[in-house]
């Protein structure tokens, strides 16, 4: 079944969401986010605080040094005009500084820069996403560039929403399945509901469902449900995906099922595919999120 996400099926998942599950708290995975958000923070910070000190010259010099104190890792500060030209960067995007860059776009065709600018116009300080290259993995991924202005230039630093393939959550299903026929339910159970277990990555976690009663055993991402019947549970255009699952498990032992959930590193609605393996009365399920 193909799904196209309308703002209509946003308010309709937004309403069962709510209907179904107690209130969202603060969750594993947004802590990753908020890490990611604290470093791009501290950078950008630093990155004004230079600038307005020290004025453009140098600091652009700076900025633009690849292996400087301004680059870590996939956190670098690039610098637009409010005439939309590239002053700097301690990125791939150096090959652009001196150049207009205000219709840039990114792999979506978003005009990123376009939008950035405009909202400049209204406020000193906001955000803009969109999909680039992470030069650190060399995946296109979602970006969040937080930029500041500071006289006629935006200062930028961005981070990268964390994404999981299909291959790494087969790997994660397998391991989880290792670990509870070695170690048993409480154990493993524990494992996948602590988000320092190693079982909370990227934007994926390990579920578990009691395939009698269609109770949560564990659940990264909201642990809080553990002990939750969930069996009636339904995505966004009302699929019984729950139901699927248990019924899939007790056919056929293992399998896919596909249905949209909110990625927890994006808070977004998203397509996901969990990868599901029974284990004696409970199934265990890894999901990835995206078209394919």
């Amino acid at each position: 079944m193909k799904f196209k996400l309308s703002s209509l099926l946003l308010l309709v998942f937004a309403s069962t969401a709510q209907a179904a599950l107690p209130d969202t708290p603060t969750t594993p995975m947004g802590a990753i986010e908020r890490s990611d958000v604290k470093r791009s923070d501290e950078l950008l910070n630093q990155a004004v605080d230079y600038l307005q000190k020290n004025g453009p010259d140098k600091s652009f010099a700076a900025f633009n040094q690849r292996k400087g104190a301004f680059v870590n890792k996939e956190y670098y500060v690039f610098v637009v005009g409010l005439d939309g030209v590239m002053y700097a960067s301690g990125g791939a995007s150096a090959t652009m500084v001196g150049t207009n860059v205000s219709e840039l776009h990114d792999a979506a065709g978003k005009t990123f820069i376009h939008d950035m600018l405009e909202n400049a116009k209204s406020v000193d300080s906001g955000t803009v996403q969109y999909h680039w290259l992470n030069n650190y993995d060399h995946r296109v991924e979602i970006k969040t560039t937080q930029f500041r202005k500071v006289d006629k230039y935006l200062v930028c630093v961005g981070y990268y929403i964390p994404r999981a393939t299909r291959e790494e959550a087969k790997v994660m299903l397998d391991r989880a399945v290792t670990l509870l026929k070695k170690s048993g339910g409480k154990t493993a159970f524990a494992a996948f509901n602590d988000p320092k277990g190693g079982y909370v990555v990227k934007d994926e976690y390990v579920l578990v469902i009691d395939l009698n009663d269609g109770k949560y055993r564990a659940n990264g991402d909201r642990p809080d449900l553990t002990g939750t019947d969930v069996s009636e549970l339904a995505d966004a255009a009302g699929k019984p995906f729950i139901k699927d699952m248990i019924a899939l498990a007790k056919q056929k032992g293992r399998g896919t099922v596909e249905y949209v959930w909110r990625n927890p590193a994006t808070n977004g609605i998203e397509k996901k595919h969990s990868l599901i393996q029974r284990v004696d009365n409970v199934l265990l399920a890894v999901g990835y999120y995206g078209d394919k």
